[in-house]
């Protein structure tokens, strides 16, 4: 997963299969403040939409898992990515635990 996916070779890139996991991980994790914005928008007040908790946990996973088994392994994008995947399953488990299963669709 580490060897350079060829096809995008011709467009000047060299991305690998882990590169590729990280780089959707990290436009996942930061998509979901523009996810918060428009739920924010919708609701004319600041609010969290549980979309918000499932984005920060796959984005933190998918860039941790990148730092931790590519090439890179980096202890520093290991830190920065594992503690927002803690807080953000704790913040999901209880999003889901005060408010029920089907939130956002009861929610108008």
């Amino acid at each position: 997963m580490n060897e350079q996916i060829v096809w995008l070779s011709g467009f000047g890139l060299h991305i690998t299969l882990w590169k590729l996991i990280g780089l959707v991980g990290a436009l996942m994790f930061g998509g979901r403040w523009l996810v918060q914005f428009v739920a924010s928008k919708r609701a004319g007040k600041p609010v969290i939409p549980r979309a918000f908790w499932y984005m920060s946990v796959v984005g933190s996973l998918m860039t941790l898992s990148y730092f931790v088994f590519s090439s890179k392994q980096d202890a520093v994008g290991v830190v920065q990515n594992l503690f927002p995947a803690f807080t953000a399953l704790y913040s999901l488990y209880l999003d889901i635990k005060h408010r029920g299963w089907h939130r956002d669709r009861n929610t108008h």
